[in-house]
Parts: C-alpha cells; sequence; structure tokens
C-alpha cells in the first residue's frame, strides 16, 4: 500500500517538510539526469583498477578470482565493485546519503534465518558498505538486473523493462516508508512468508521456486557434515578441499593467529553473545575461498565445538577499505570490520548474533566474524523465467529500499522520487547503458588474459 502523506501527515510535521524538501532537490538534479551512461573521457582502465584491487590478496588465489569474473558479464560484474563505484561517483546525486550496501547487485540478497529462527529475505553482503548516495545501489542494482536478463536470453524490451521494474518498486515502498514512524520501519522485515505470497498470486508457481523445507535444512549440523569429518580419536576436522577450502597445519602462522583473532572478536561482543560464545572451544581452522569479488582475501574458517558436542562454525573474514570511500566525505573508519559490522546491523532488519570484528596484532589485518551457515539460500537467478525474474527484482528492491529508509530520511527521498514514473524511466536508460558497458569490460578482462597480462584459473 502507498501512502499519501499529503492526506496522513499534518503539514507542520518534520515528515511534510523533509517532502517538501525533497522535491526541492529536483530544481538542482533533475530526476531525468540519471538516465542514460556515458563513461568519462577520463575514465580509468576497468583491467587496470582489477589489477590495483588485487593488491594485499593472497597472490595463489588471484587466479581463481579473475577466472571466476571471466565467466560472464554478470560474473565481472559481481566482482568488479570496485570499477562501479568509480563510475558511480560520476554520475548525479540528489545530496541525500543513506547507510549504502555498495555491492547491491542480485546475487547479495537472499533468505536466511534470524535469531528467533525465523526465515527473512534481505541484503546478505555488506563488505563495501559505507555512507553514501542512495543513488548508487539502485543504479547498481538496475544494471546487475539487465546484465542478468540478458544472459538469461530475454528481449531486449524486457530487460529495460526489468530494471524499471526495481527503481518503480524501489520507489513505491520508499513512500510506505515514508508513511511511517521511525520505530516502525525500524522494526520491519520481509518475512518469507510475503514473498511466498507474492509468488502463490502469480499465475504460474514454478516463475520463482522457494524451497522452505531446503532453507531450513541448511544449518549448522548440515554445514558439519558437508565441511568436515571425523578425527582419529573423535571430534571432528575441517576436511581438505584445496584450493577452494585448505586446512591450516598446526605450524601454520595463519592457525596460530586463530586464537589472538578470537581474542579479540569476543571484546567486540556484547555480554549475552560472549557468554554464549565462550562456552564452545576451537577444533580447526581452514582458509576458504568465498564469493567472486573476495577471492583472495584471508578469509578463515573456524570449527568450534560446544560443551555438549554441538557445533559452531565461524568466518573470519578480512575488511578492507569500502569502494566506495574514496568517492565520499568524512572520517575514515577507525575499524574496517567494525565497519561492516556496523553497516550490516543498520541495513539488516535482523542480524547475525555471532557479528563482530577482530583484528591482527601483528599484521594489523582487520577481520569482521559471522556466522558460516544459518539457513542462508539464495535464488537460482540464471534459471529465471521473465515473471520470476520481476518477481525476484520487485523483492530486491523492496528489501533495498528498507535497508535504505532505516539509515536515511525516507519522506526527502520519496518527495525526490515523487509519485511519477520519471525517475524509473531514467534508472532504466541508465541500466541498459551500464550494462552494454559491463559486455565491454568483461571483453576487456578476456583480452587481458588472453594476452597474457593477468593470469585466470577458470573452472574453480
Amino acid at each position: 500500500m502507498v501512502v499519501d502523506l499529503t492526506k496522513t501527515l499534518p503539514p507542520d510535521s518534520r515528515a511534510a517538510l523533509s517532502l517538501e524538501r525533497g522535491r526541492a532537490l529536483r530544481d538542482a538534479v533533475p530526476r531525468r539526469s540519471h538516465g542514460g551512461w556515458t563513461p568519462a573521457p577520463d575514465r580509468p582502465d576497468p583491467v587496470a583498477t582489477l589489477v590495483a584491487s588485487n593488491d594485499g590478496r593472497l597472490p595463489h588465489l588471484v587466479p581463481i578470482r579473475i577466472g571466476r569474473m571471466l565467466a560472464s558479464p554478470f560474473t565481472f560484474l559481481r566482482g568488479s565493485a570496485a570499477v562501479m563505484a568509480g563510475d558511480l561517483a560520476t554520475t548525479p546525486t540528489s545530496g541525500s546519503m543513506v547507510q549504502a550496501c555498495g555491492d547491491a547487485h542480485l546475487a547479495n540478497f537472499g533468505i536466511f534465518a534470524s535469531p528467533e529462527r525465523r526465515l527473512v529475505f534481505d541484503l546478505n553482503d555488506f563488505d563495501e558498505t559505507h555512507r553514501g548516495p542512495w543513488e548508487w545501489d539502485v543504479k547498481r542494482l538496475a544494471a546487475s538486473v539487465v546484465v542478468a536478463s540478458r544472459e538469461n536470453g530475454y528481449a531486449e524490451a524486457t530487460c529495460r523493462d526489468m530494471a524499471r521494474i526495481v527503481a518503480w518498486d524501489y520507489r513505491r515502498w520508499m513512500r510506505t516508508y515514508a508513511g511511517m514512524r521511525a520505530l516502525e520501519v525500524w522494526y520491519a522485515a520481509i518475512p518469507i512468508e510475503s514473498i511466498i505470497e507474492r509468488v502463490e498470486r502469480a499465475r504460474d508457481r514454478a516463475y520463482l521456486s522457494i524451497n522452505i523445507e531446503e532453507a531450513r535444512s541448511r544449518d549448522h549440523m548440515r554445514a558439519l557434515g558437508k565441511l568436515t569429518s571425523r578425527a582419529p580419536g573423535g571430534g571432528w576436522l575441517i576436511r581438505d578441499r584445496p584450493p577452494l577450502l585448505l586446512r591450516l597445519p598446526d605450524d601454520d602462522p595463519g592457525r596460530a593467529a586463530v586464537p589472538i583473532l578470537y581474542a579479540a572478536y569476543l571484546r567486540s561482543l556484547a555480554p549475552d553473545r560472549r557468554v554464549l560464545v565462550e562456552k564452545h572451544r576451537l577444533l580447526d581452522v581452514a582458509l576458504k575461498v568465498v564469493g567472486v569479488g573476495s577471492v583472495g582475501t584471508r578469509c578463515y574458517v573456524a570449527l568450534f565445538a560446544g560443551p555438549a558436542g554441538g557445533p559452531l562454525i565461524l568466518q573470519v573474514k578480512e575488511a578492507g577499505r569500502s569502494v566506495l570511500a574514496p568517492y565520499v566525505r568524512g572520517r575514515p573508519h577507525r575499524h574496517q570490520g567494525e565497519r561492516v559490522v556496523s553497516g550490516q546491523r543498520i541495513m539488516q532488519a535482523v542480524s547475525d548474533s555471532f557479528l563482530g570484528w577482530t583484528k591482527s596484532s601483528v599484521t594489523g589485518t582487520e577481520f569482521y566474524v559471522r556466522q558460516l551457515h544459518d539457513m542462508k539460500y539464495g535464488i537460482d537467478i540464471g534459471g529465471l523465467r521473465p515473471p520470476g525474474m520481476r518477481l525476484y527484482a520487485e523483492v530486491c528492491a523492496w528489501a533495498l529500499a528498507r535497508a535504505h529508509a532505516r539509515s536515511g530520511n525516507p519522506a526527502e527521498i520519496a518527495g525526490y522520487l515523487g509519485s511519477g514514473d520519471v525517475f524509473d524511466e531514467a534508472i532504466a536508460s541508465f541500466a541498459t547503458g551500464y550494462a552494454d558497458q559491463t559486455v565491454q569490460d568483461h571483453a576487456a578482462l578476456v583480452a587481458a588474459v588472453r594476452s597474457g597480462r593477468l593470469a585466470g584459473e577458470t573452472g574453480v
């Protein structure tokens, strides 16, 4: 339901004033100005940007990162947040700021369990989160929808319509949140039942398939069976699957560092969470390859056992500077792991109970910590037909609007967006243009690997 603020709010309310202020922003930054994409004359070479982003990564894993990005323009987009951040910084913004995701593409949304064991849908990747313009997240999401839709073989008009849907659903939900009290917005969530209801209203439920039982089964016990094997003397050890999962031997410096990281992590937790985590003892540690853009960063899997033998599996993941940071004014974050955790807590309706951060006292490397598996379930984007993609794009835009409304001024953003489709058309134009750019950048990466400029290891 879209709320008409002019009828529900008193004339002198702060929300009404914000609505008018948002409308006034159109004078300086017309909504049509967001349309289209033209690269800046001095746009950096995208391959050079990727090479620079490999600095500090584990060298033997970098070819796997490049190999995964070679697979398609969509995987390139997933791994090139730094490239798009620089491009977005050249586009118009209204001036309204939010806690931005920084990497809001289609594959960074999904289903997971709340601490109360309720399944919800939300953003689920916050490595690049930073205070920034809300438009940047909307444009990255819309562009990713077009790129994914093209790879699925949709007609070009359908691909453009998918981007338009992202802007439309974001706009209507932002207007809804603008008419809600701040506490209502903060407590708002997207329970899986809401998505199932949308799916069931569709004429063909196969358009978007969500297996609730499968999602619920993806818990820590299933992760234990998948990642570990029984140790000779009892208990568990992480099972080697090189190069994607490599158990660290007892004399490995990384293994020796984990107990130190663990002690600092405990200090970042609230007292009640600390009591829970301290009931577990460390059994084993492994280095894990994750994602596309994150490949090569230090990511450890730490296996713990509780007093009754129950497992706890934590992911200790390196946190670097956000790709948005060079383009946004403000003080540098004191700890990049804390930046990720704080941003996640601000944007998500419900967050992992085990979120925390830590830092190596030897190397100075900063990390954030989370539970590795907790009923996490993603949508098979490549298997979606157009009606399913439309539904998925709608709920992703809904989740993004809800996340932005928590930290931003939803009435001001809603006032800027308005009730017409001007912004929707502009975003559709931008997204199709940037999808073309992504194809060109992906081709440049392919050429760089073929020429020997970069090494890429495919099929891993």
